[in-house]
């Protein structure tokens, strides 16, 4: 498919990056913010804002707020500085340095957080667990999902992560900048309207017995729908309701004929891998 290659730089380069934003909003606290836990109550401006989990801090970053911590990136990282590129140029602009970065390749570090000293702890994009946000609840006030972990859409991540700072309105012009920046990128692929997209959590060129893959549970598949790609029923089938991934046997890959674009990460070995195996004609964007 003609360009494809270009619809995957933009799928990369707007699934995770807000377009960001430096303006600060005056707002009257307290505030309350609903969540699949209950209400949290933020009675003052935040001042010092912590994050965990994957993303929530790019929301206060594009507000012109640096966090005092936040999650050290686990993949993506190409540098080693546990932080992405994005993220980099906004620390950058914003003149600051990288803050205190929790490690959560074994759960979140409490300890850390608590370290750090944090006003709020914005968890909107998260898969807390109840005895987690109990946990950090007694660090500081918690933000967490609305509809289940890891489930949370940008739109709704953004809402709920702007409101906890009290800024429910910048919030909302940042959601209509990036959904004006899709609309004008995806109106020069209209090639791509239609086209049916599976996005694959991770392939082992070593092990290609088991496909997992998000569902439409997932962020990144609704984003997905963004761009005017669908989900093929294939895997809509495959996955279960209400959990955001799936997997499915190597052995029943005939299943997936109607997927017109596979989406994962990885490099170059796998991309040679996967280009000895027959995907009937479908594109691989990596």
């Amino acid at each position: 498919m003609k360009n494809l290659s270009k619809v995957g730089a933009v799928i990369a380069s707007l699934a995770l990056v807000a377009a960001f934003s430096t303006s600060t909003f005056a707002q009257e606290f307290p505030v309350s913010v609903d969540h699949a836990f209950g209400t949290t109550v933020v009675e003052a401006k935040p001042e010092r804002v912590a994050t965990v989990a994957w993303a929530n801090h790019e929301v206060p970053l594009a507000l012109g707020i640096v966090p005092v911590g936040f999650a050290r990136a686990n993949f993506g990282d190409a540098d080693g500085d546990g932080v992405l590129p994005w993220v980099s140029e906004q620390l950058n602009k914003l003149g600051a340095d990288i803050p205190v970065l929790f490690d959560e390749g074994d759960g979140i570090d409490f300890e850390a957080v608590a370290a750090s000293q944090p006003d709020i702890i914005l968890a909107a994009y998260s898969g807390l667990s109840r005895s987690e946000y109990d946990t950090l609840s007694m660090i500081a006030p918690v933000i967490a999902y609305q509809k289940g972990p890891w489930a949370t859409d940008w739109r709704e991540m953004i809402r709920l992560n702007a409101a906890g700072l009290g800024m429910s309105d910048k919030g909302e012009d940042m959601i209509d900048d990036i959904d004006q920046e899709i609309a004008e990128v995806t109106s020069e692929y209209p090639e791509i309207l239609g086209k049916s997209a599976m996005f694959i959590t991770h392939l082992d060129a070593r092990d290609l017995s088991v496909i997992r893959f998000y569902s439409a549970e997932d962020t990144r598949v609704q984003f997905l729908d963004d761009l005017g790609l669908k989900s093929p029923k294939s895997v809509i089938d495959a996955a279960e309701p209400g959990k955001y991934s799936g997997e499915l046997s190597a052995e029943k890959i005939d299943d997936l004929s109607d997927v017109d674009i596979f989406i994962t990460y990885g490099g170059e070995a796998l991309v040679d891998t996967v280009s000895d195996v027959s995907t009937c004609g479908t594109d691989l964007m990596i």
